[in-house]
């Protein structure tokens, strides 16, 4: 097999939330909207989210337990700043992590978990799990 990408749709029924949410604070662009599904892209487009509405009638809506996005950005700090001016709490506060990133945390309206981070120097105890 040869795959030429993978994606996951995460079944909502927060699509109009989530499309506000995304593009308001991270800058998405749609670039699919039916109202049905929802593809989201964002900075160089080579990064997505897929939100949709279930396709069979026992399909069951995800539950944003248990699941986080990691989103690597250019200064962490910057962001924690804009984004806690613009309204959203964070659910992790803000701080340098030993395994090599400085970051924080917040939720989409799915309660998904976005640890928003920035890549630092990883402290000799975990330099060694790096290959």
């Amino acid at each position: 097999m040869s795959i030429k990408s993978i994606s996951t749709a995460f079944t909502t029924k927060n699509l109009d939330q989530c499309r506000d949410f995304y593009t308001k604070y991270f800058d998405a662009t749609i670039t699919f909207d039916s109202g049905q599904y929802l593809n989201l892209e964002f900075g160089d487009r080579q990064n997505s989210l897929q939100f949709m509405k279930p396709m069979l009638p026992q399909q069951p809506f995800s539950s944003g337990g248990g699941l986080m996005y990691n989103i690597e950005v250019e200064d962490v700090d910057a962001e924690h700043q804009r984004l806690s001016q613009a309204g959203l709490e964070a659910v992790m506060a803000i701080e340098d992590h030993p395994w090599g990133d400085r970051g924080f945390a917040v939720r989409d309206p799915n309660g998904i978990l976005l640890y928003i981070n920035s890549p630092r120097e990883p402290s000799e105890e975990f330099k060694q799990h790096y290959k």
